[in-house]
């Protein structure tokens, strides 16, 4: 056999005198275009006729999107598809991937190689030179030879051998061995005979990329290679794919190995895991299955999961990798989809009503690989599958096990179901203060219509009561310093935001009137700077009814604008639910055990004690509420904290306020031994 350096030095050769005998042809039929007066002419003999690979060269971004890294790397995609069709038939049980150190990438299979005997309709040549050197030749056309492929037009190979300077084909096959050699898409030589082998069949494609093409730095990439080929052996268990690159091509800092043997009996989900890695994940376990081919229909193998990072689904059809998706990944979305839509209604989750496919798809990492018999893609590279019948196939395949998975793991199909609604929730929350920040790009801030607000502008100093009712805001507006204390009236009991999806919290009045008159925002959004007070005090009255609305208030902050809390801005105001008067003497109770208190110790003279109970801030006199309750040299304010464990307070919150009614009752039961009959306001 010749020597790398001869062989580059032969097949340079007659590779430049057939680009030579082109550039001739080409010359002549310009000249054949003039006419006698000089002008220019469009004729008959201006239309040129590109025979063989010659498009190709001419237009490669045609058949491999480009000739930059990417389309260089897809000419090893070409070859080694090839081999996997023959793996997937049944045929192969290895691949072997090789990178050299002059560049050269070999790829050999054991399949049944490359038929060699003449081809019927060109009795000169072997049927091996036609499929490498003719477009749209193959024998993929018909299902018979394959069943799947991800070569269906008769194109990869020949392309390859169009863009390389030189190529090597090898067939071992009927225990012979035969080889012809190729440069720039042209034989070199006709297809020789080199004897008898044994134990040895298949197909060996050994090939250089063109610097023509690519440009003279243009080389093969180890790590992207073996990224690669490991994908390969994940997408069809059958297989072992045997890596190696020489060790001068592996940079310092390289972690791509010289030497690898893939083989994965588990397929897409030891795939999935292995890139997740420890990565948190939502359920314990990787949702994954696969159907065998039925009826002459696809076969579909699926892997998915949960977690906390950007989702992404790597597709693939017949082993070719679908970048752009298509009509398989439509299938699989909406299967996930209706599942889950389908196990909220089984469980009453009402909240899963909003949530769509983007709900689902924003954190799930999955991998998706069908087996189609002729399937259609958008353009040569195949990046995207359009296949419509591929919907069909996915749904049939996936949607029973899917149903079955969250079916047989309610505990972990419920901590998903919520994980989605959060995100939908989420989503929602963005697209209405989206909505929101346009509005105020065009209109000026309207501030509540029942916000009563302090005449200064800055907000050190400046105090917003939230109290309940028109009734309490009344006395509420007459007692404060108008300077300085600003009023917003609540009607009743607001919306318990810990159990309710954020379209109704914002569909809510009181709590969209509440965010307007802060003016610092939720959430993320939320800004300390932008808020219009220095202190936002929850006033509310001094019964059970009270404290029941203060705590709807507190788990609205808590979970809106937690950074208020942080800051020290929410306070909690003490008013009295008692006025007790003896002879000239007058003083207030704020709960039962403070009435004790005072007539044990303050009320011992001569004379009727008389106690009054307030029934609401509504009924105290607009001088008793500013004395008791608003002015700051008299009140007592109490400054909401988070005191716990971030993670115990947020369990606390989800487990009373939450739509878990067995979580709260659970938590009041544990609780309970610490509640007193006598301290309990019904």
């Amino acid at each position: 056999m010749d020597q790398p350096s001869d062989l580059f030095s032969k097949l340079d050769d007659a590779g430049r005198a057939a680009q030579r005998k082109a550039d001739t042809i080409v010359q002549a039929v310009k000249k054949t275009g003039q006419v006698k007066d000089g002008s220019e002419s469009y004729s008959a003999a201006d239309i040129e006729v590109l025979e063989g690979l010659e498009p190709v060269r001419r237009r490669p971004g045609m058949y491999i999107g480009g000739t930059d890294e990417k389309a260089l790397h897809h000419l090893f995609a070409e070859v080694i598809d090839n081999s996997m069709d023959e793996a997937v038939a049944g045929h192969a049980t290895f691949i072997e991937v090789e990178l050299d150190a002059q560049g050269f990438l070999t790829v050999t299979d054991n399949g049944r190689g490359i038929p060699v005997d003449p081809h019927p309709k060109f009795k000169d040549k072997s049927a091996l030179e036609v499929i490498m050197t003719t477009l749209h030749a193959g024998g993929k056309f018909d299902s018979k030879v394959y069943e799947t492929s991800g070569g269906l037009h008769g194109v990869g190979i020949s392309v390859v051998n169009a863009l390389s300077d030189v190529l090597e084909v090898e067939v071992a096959r009927g225990r012979q061995l035969f080889r012809q050699r190729f440069t720039r898409g042209i034989p070199v030589g006709k297809l020789e005979k080199l004897g008898e082998v044994h134990n040895r069949r298949g197909t060996r494609v050994r090939f250089h990329p063109d610097a023509e093409i690519f440009g003279k730095s243009a080389a093969f990439e180890p790590a992207r290679l073996y990224r690669m080929a490991r994908s390969k052996a994940y997408l069809f268990g059958g297989v072992n794919i045997r890596w190696s690159c020489d060790p001068s091509l592996l940079k310092e800092k390289d972690t791509t190995p010289a030497k690898a043997e893939f083989h994965f009996p588990g397929g897409l989900k030891d795939y999935l895991a292995a890139s997740l890695g420890d990565e948190f994940q939502v359920t314990r376990e990787i949702f994954s299955g696969k159907s065998d081919r039925q009826g002459g229909h696809g076969s579909v193998e699926w892997a998915v999961t949960w977690y906390g990072g950007d989702g992404f689904i790597n597709s693939y059809c017949n082993t070719i990798p679908t970048h752009e998706g298509g009509t398989h990944e439509t299938g699989f979305r909406n299967v996930l989809l209706r599942g889950l839509r389908g196990y909220a209604d089984l469980t009453g989750n009402k909240r899963a009503s909003i949530v769509t496919s983007e709900d689902v798809m924003i954190s799930a990492a999955g991998m998706l690989s069908v087996f189609i018999r002729e399937p259609e893609f958008v353009g040569q590279t195949k990046d995207r599958l359009a296949t419509l019948e591929a919907i069909r196939i996915v749904e049939g395949a996936v949607r029973d096990a899917f149903d079955h998975w969250l079916a047989d793991n309610p505990q972990e199909a419920s901590k998903l179901l919520e994980w989605v609604i959060a995100r939908a929730d989420e989503r929602v929350r963005r697209r209405q203060e989206k909505e929101v920040s346009r509005k105020s790009a065009v209109r000026k801030l309207r501030l509540p219509g029942k916000l009563a607000d302090c005449t200064q502008n800055a907000a050190a100093g400046a105090e917003i009561f939230i109290v309940e009712g028109d009734s309490a805001g009344g006395s509420a507006k007459q007692a404060r310093d108008r300077q300085m204390q600003a009023v917003l009236p609540l009607r009743g009991k607001i919306l318990n935001v810990a159990s309710a999806g954020n379209d109704k919290l914002a569909g809510n009045q009181q709590i969209g009137d509440l965010i307007q008159a802060l003016g610092c925002g939720t959430r993320s959004k939320y800004r300390d700077e932008d808020l219009r007070y220095d202190r936002v005090v929850i006033m509310t009255d001094a019964d059970v009814d009270g404290a029941h609305i203060a705590s709807l208030l507190i788990t609205f902050f808590y979970q809106e604008m937690p950074a208020l809390i942080r800051g020290g801005h929410l306070y909690m105001a003490v008013p009295p639910l008692y006025k007790i008067s003896q002879g000239g003497k007058t003083m207030y109770a704020r709960d039962d055990a403070h009435k004790d208190e005072l007539l044990r110790t303050e009320f011992t003279g001569r004379g009727k004690v008389e106690i009054g109970r307030f029934k609401g801030l509504g009924e105290m006199l607009a001088s008793q509420l500013k004395e008791t309750t608003m002015d700051p040299k008299k009140r007592t304010l109490l400054r909401v904290e988070v005191i716990d464990d971030e993670v115990q307070t947020r369990s606390a919150v989800d487990a009373l306020m939450g739509t878990k009614a067995d979580a709260r009752f659970r938590f009041i039961q544990e609780r309970a031994e610490f509640a007193q009959e006598e301290a309990l306001d019904i």
